[in-house]
């Protein structure tokens, strides 16, 4: 991402105190909903103000323009994704291979579908917003944390570990978004549920290249 850009999309201030954390996060609630309910065309900070209940004068004090506003909310939902992941690996550490891919997916499951509206409508303006090195930078993140938890597989050893985890995370992301974008309905929800398990745990299964 250029220079000038990212420095377009970076907030103003980090709130310090508690009023300010709230402000900010009534404000990034607020441009949720205008984003739901308008779309991005039609997503302004004067909207997004008035939702939130401040002065466009307090919404600018945090975000110099509606981009940085939306690059944002982008961020904090995928940072959070991303800590509930993290959170079930570290829970996982140990555990056998099923056991292990069943917590994680559904952790994952969980967090991508709490609101699969926000999910489904930030996923569409990701790339306008240069999100891609975002997630990108989460996906990384992600892979990590698996890799880390699939070495502590007992009596497993997988013949390329890093690869396994990128594999894994694919899969867990790209079924994931396949159903966000087909409706998420409670049927394709449960069936995400199920059939990602068994996805993951077969994989993983076929993986262990070495008994110890």
């Amino acid at each position: 991402m250029p220079v000038e850009m990212q420095s377009t999309l970076e907030p103003r201030k980090t709130p310090v105190q508690a009023r300010s954390t709230v402000t900010v996060e009534a404000i990034a609630e607020a441009a949720i909903q205008v984003l739901l309910s308008h779309g991005v065309e039609r997503l302004t900070t004067t909207r997004v103000a008035e939702r939130a209940g401040v002065s466009v004068g307090t919404l600018y004090q945090y975000y110099p323009n509606k981009q940085a506003l939306l690059f944002a909310v982008l961020e904090a939902h995928l940072d959070k994704v991303t800590a509930l992941l993290s959170r079930a690996c570290e829970e996982s550490h140990g555990l056998p291979i099923k056991a292990m891919v069943k917590h994680v997916i559904e952790a994952f499951v969980d967090a991508k579908m709490e609101r699969t509206d926000v999910s489904m409508a930030l996923y569409k303006i990701a790339a306008e917003l240069g999100g891609v090195k975002v997630v990108r930078s989460v996906g990384e993140r992600s892979h990590r944390t698996i890799e880390q938890m699939l070495m502590t597989v007992p009596g497993v050893q997988f013949e390329d570990v890093k690869f396994t985890a990128r594999m894994m995370m694919a899969t867990m992301a790209g079924t994931t978004r396949n159903v966000l974008e087909a409706g998420a309905t409670p049927a394709l929800v449960k069936g995400l549920r199920k059939h990602l398990v068994l996805l993951c745990q077969s994989y993983l299964q076929s993986c262990n290249a070495h008994a110890v």
